[in-house]
């Protein structure tokens, strides 16, 4: 398509056609006849656990992977776009030409122009005149292209994306080889973006993005008018993104319309579903067999008992969905930390000129779970690393409260392990105290079973790794865990396996996400890092943005205040404009704060005090049922010819009927409490 203006395609154009796919690696099979057309304007999510096959679907359509049968069909002049999980950039190149030239056709229309004109020059007047003018024609068309160009990839367009991924101005003149990996990623990101590929294939796009870059590209994505397929463990973004789900499930690969929520809708229905045929089924064979076996002897009933026998046959088999092995996991009871596990003061980090944080004072209570959030560069890893004492402070110290053991997960943690170590070696060697049936245990539920405890390190996937890492913190958590981007190589549902498991540690967390389903789980307070400085929040992220659009509202009120006045009917019109803004933001806040205190109703009064409802229901139950027991036991008259035996009956009876008296009392208060906090929340929903 090289020259041809960017338009997007009639919706029902299919741009990938994928029949009857089938790849294997070994005996395992990937996908098996599968069938996919990508249309335009079709935003696909693709969903699975790890290991599946997601990122091959990526890679048979971009081409870098050939399927074992079927066919792969592209429409003439598709151009496709692949962000794979990992990269590699050769070379060296100022990051904003590497944007401009990454468009097909760019730098090969650049050459032939030049080549072009320098013939031309070497001409001068001589040489036959019919061939100059074709050659000048040539280059006319040639600098037309590039004028095509110049209009559809501008600059300024460049310029634009690198900044929403969080690219400063003077960054465009670095040079490609000094970024890290992250920032090479976000490069080769803005590339593809800027190319706008009638088919994007996105692994992982925001694995490196902090968020205010994820917010950005989602807002981006939305208003894209090619067709994307996504990989995503961002439960809110891919709900965002995506209209069609490709799914991996134990029975094959299957598709659903709708976001990620509504997949889970659907499956769940399809397996009740399922699950009444098969019931319905069971129930039918059970009274068809019962004819069968009680007229079998009987000649008056041969033709009927042969019919059901028919029947019988041709009734098959429902057969119920499997699920999907995931993450699942529990927080032994950590010791009592002190009021205070962590302060720091004055604390200041620096590379020689370049300072990332300074004099910060902060004060971490204990069983607080704080997610750290800004962008990418401000310092997040490197607060989290002085913390965990990984490297030394410049000023200020750390302090470390009573009966505090920390622990703490990076990413770069996977990368460390001992690759000649086998799974269960790597894990058992980092906590032996823990024991072999507790490490075994914890494999387990990190989906490490059977066999595969034995393999070797070096053997696993990327994910896999991440895995192992955290398996080895988490054996022996501690009571302050320290964690930096854990859900990174986790599938979406092990994410939200993790962040469950997390929200029932009884320690003190404190984390750095980008994955903002995840902080808005877990966080009860914000760190906030920018401009070397670290501002604390208390609240959910939802509350933190309430904030922080709050803060934005005062800034914009008062530069609105500074302006000179003016009059008339046009200022009026502006102002009624202005209020009906005003008020619709107002009302959305106020959405948006009931919502926060709703979720923080439920997770702060109502949960807490189900469970403890619950827990005090099923002690009372056992204490009444010992209770029976007791008296049973005191009316058999052997009992008053063994004095001893009786006291002590009594003795217990009396004691656990004291007991009981308590458990019942303290029901009575929580069950009056939940009454009161039902209705609270019956108020907020607009129920009561």
């Amino acid at each position: 398509m090289q020259g041809a203006p960017i338009r997007a395609r009639p919706r029902a154009v299919s741009l990938v056609v994928l029949e009857d796919v089938s790849l294997f690696f070994g005996e395992r099979c990937i996908v098996d006849e599968l069938g996919l057309r990508v249309a335009a304007g079709d935003r696909i999510g693709i969903i699975g656990p790890n290991g599946s096959g997601k990122t091959t679907i990526l890679r048979l359509i971009a081409g870098e992977q050939a399927p074992d049968g079927g066919t792969i069909r592209t429409s003439t002049g598709v151009r496709i776009g692949y962000l794979p999980q990992d990269i590699a950039i050769e070379g060296s190149s100022p990051l904003l030409s590497f944007v401009l030239d990454s468009v097909p056709g760019r730098e090969q229309l650049k050459a032939q122009a030049l080549e072009l004109e320098t013939e031309l020059a070497a001409r001068g007047s001589e040489g036959d005149a019919e061939e100059t003018m074709e050659l000048a024609m040539r280059l006319a068309e040639l600098h037309e292209e590039l004028t095509h160009f110049e209009i559809h990839f501008t600059e300024h367009a460049a310029r634009r994306i690198l900044s929403g991924l969080g690219f400063s101005t003077e960054d465009g003149a670095r040079d490609i080889a000094e970024l890290s990996g992250g920032w090479k990623m976000r490069a080769v990101l803005a590339a593809l973006l800027f190319q706008r590929p009638d088919v994007l294939l996105l692994d992982e796009p925001t694995n490196h993005l902090d968020m205010p870059s994820v917010a950005w590209f989602a807002g981006f994505l939305k208003r894209y008018e090619g067709a994307f397929l996504l990989i995503s463990h961002d439960r809110e973004f891919l709900n965002e993104q995506i209209k069609r789900c490709v799914t991996f499930e134990p029975e094959g690969v299957r598709q659903y319309k709708g976001n990620y929520e509504e997949y889970l809708r659907l499956r769940e229905e399809e397996l009740v579903i399922l699950q009444a045929k098969a019931k319905n089924l069971a129930k039918k064979k059970e009274k068809t067999q019962q004819f069968i076996d009680r007229f079998r002897s009987k000649a008056s009933k041969a033709t009927q008992v042969q019919s059901k026998i028919k029947q019988l046959a041709k009734m098959g088999e429902v057969h119920v969905y499997e699920t999907h092995r995931s993450m699942r996991f529990t927080f032994p009871p950590s010791a009592r930390a002190g009021n205070e596990p962590l302060t720091t003061k004055g604390l200041a980090k620096s590379y020689g000129d370049l300072s990332v944080f300074r004099d910060v004072n902060l004060t971490v209570a204990r069983g607080e779970r704080i997610g750290i959030i800004g962008v990418n560069g401000a310092g997040k890893t490197t607060l989290l690393r002085v913390i965990a004492d990984e490297l030394g402070a410049t000023a200020g110290t750390v302090e470390i409260g009573h009966n505090v053991k920390v622990s703490y997960y990076a990413q770069h943690h996977a990368e460390t392990l001992d690759k000649s170590r086998t799974v269960f070696e790597e894990v058992y060697g980092h906590s032996q105290d823990a024991g072999v049936t507790r490490v075994r245990s914890l494999l387990g539920a990190f989906l490490f079973s059977g066999d595969d405890v034995d393999k070797k390190i070096s053997v696993l996937s990327g994910g896999e790794r991440a895995r192992v890492a955290l398996a080895k913190m988490l054996v022996d958590p501690g009571n302050l865990m320290l964690m930096d981007e854990p859900t990174n190589h986790l599938d979406l549902a092990s994410s939200e396996a993790l962040a469950e498991a997390l929200s029932t540690y009884d320690g003190t967390l404190i984390f750095v996400s980008h994955n903002r389903a995840f902080v808005r789980r877990l966080a009860t307070r914000i760190w906030d890092v920018a401009d070397g400085h670290v501002e604390t929040y208390p609240g959910t992220l939802d509350e933190y943005m309430y904030a922080m659009e709050e803060r934005d509202d005062e800034a914009s009120t008062g530069a609105a205040k500074s302006k000179s006045k003016g009059g008339g009917k046009a200022m009026e019109a502006k102002a009624d404009v202005g209020k009906t803004r005003k008020r619709n933001k107002a009302d959305e806040k106020d959405r948006k704060r009931r919502e926060a205190e709703i979720r923080q109703l439920r997770s702060k009064k109502l949960r807490p005090l189900e469970k403890t409802s619950t827990e005090l229901e099923a002690r009372i139950g056992e204490l009444e049922d010992a209770q029976k027991k007791r008296a049973v036991e005191l009316e058999d008259p052997a009992v008053y010819g063994d004095e001893t035996r009786r006291f002590a009956l009594l003795a217990d009876l009396q004691t656990a009927q004291d007991k009981l008296d308590q458990l019942t009392n303290r029901w009575t208060g929580v069950a009056e409490q939940l009454e009161a906090a039902e209705a609270e929340l019956a108020v907020l929903e607009g129920r009561g």
